[in-house]
């Protein structure tokens, strides 16, 4: 007569040995119940967690590089000192600029968490088969500092690049002299931004190489323009530039352009051509070219009109007495 094994001898103190045997009677699967269930169970329950931890700080990156009113700043960049001037009426799409860094520091803590969350599963899941992870974290390490000597141009570039878009230090559209590069910007990436100068060459620039930025485009600008008035009157020149200043400050088409009214300061220089009279105005970024212009012109026109341009250029004709000149004998001579 066949006589059943005793499951105490084949799943000794094992209660899930004992249970599967019991549920199916084979001696195989039941010596093999902890490898065949309960291992993959857990890789399948670290895989699980993994991906809910990472949904879950994908989301709250979302939410804070993003904004439920489009009018309002994204949380993550509300720390940030708001260097532009504001242009955009309440109600408008929050501007490009920031939509655009907002998307680059997501898209990259985005990456990170992910490489992060899905590294630290893995090692888990190794562990659950059974490999002895001290070593395979020694040569990690190893191969890592290799890499990191390797690639440490790409890595300042990373960083550098980070930086300057949590920074603010310039975005798209911006006027910005970078040393070597000067014009628009047309790109900003975390390793390469792009510049456009006046010449329609498009340079591209390693973040990581840029020392110094002069933006242009952020806040205020200052409009200085210098006049030279030869040797006439200078408190007549200054009375009808200031008239002319003051028209162009007045005009409707950039009065919205002008933070300060402009102001005539008076003679800057003195030579042997006469005097420069500096007219200086406060104006947003993206109206100095502009009001420059147009303060350019309507001074030199007043100047015009009033009749000084005619003694100005009077003055330039005169007989200018000879600069002396060393002799040899120790005296100076005009001749």
């Amino acid at each position: 007569m066949f006589k059943s094994p005793d499951v105490t001898q084949l799943c000794p103190g094992d209660p899930l040995c004992s249970r599967v045997f019991d549920l199916t009677g084979n001696q195989w699967l039941a010596n093999s119940s902890y490898w065949v269930i309960v291992k993959p169970l857990r890789i399948i329950v670290i895989v699980l967690i993994a991906m809910l931890i990472r949904w879950a700080l994908h989301r709250a990156i979302r939410r804070l590089t993003s904004t439920t009113s489009r009018a309002s700043m994204p949380a993550l960049l509300k720390p940030l000192k708001e260097r532009a001037a504001a242009t955009a009426e309440e109600g408008q799409f929050i501007p490009e600029r920031r939509r655009q860094r907002a998307e680059a520091i997501g898209s990259v803590l985005r990456s990170f968490v992910t490489a992060v969350v899905f590294t630290l599963a893995a090692l888990l899941v190794l562990g659950e088969f059974g490999f002895n992870l001290g070593p395979l974290l020694a040569s990690a390490g190893i191969v890592g500092v290799a890499l990191g000597f390797g690639a440490q141009s790409l890595v300042k570039d990373l960083i550098a690049g980070l930086f300057m878009l949590l920074e603010d230090q310039y975005g798209v559209g911006d006027s910005v002299d970078l040393g070597d590069a000067s014009g628009v910007v047309e790109t900003v990436g975390l390793r390469i931004t792009t510049v456009r100068d006046a010449r329609g060459v498009l340079w591209y620039v390693r973040n990581g190489e840029i020392i110094r930025v002069g933006n242009k485009s952020q806040g205020w600008a200052m409009v200085v323009i210098d006049i030279p008035i030869g040797f006439v009157n200078s408190e007549q020149a200054m009375a009808v530039m200031r008239t002319a200043a003051k028209a162009v400050a007045d005009d409707t088409a950039h009065a919205t352009e002008f933070l300060e009214p402009p102001d005539v300061i008076g003679v800057e220089t003195m030579t042997v051509d006469g005097a420069t009279i500096r007219t200086i105005a406060k104006t947003t970024a993206d109206g100095q070219i502009p009001v420059q212009r147009e303060l350019r012109r309507a001074l030199t026109e007043a100047l015009e009109s009033s009749g000084i341009s005619e003694r100005i250029a009077a003055s330039r004709l005169l007989p200018r007495p000879a600069a002396p000149y060393p002799t040899g004998d120790g005296t100076s001579s005009t001749t």
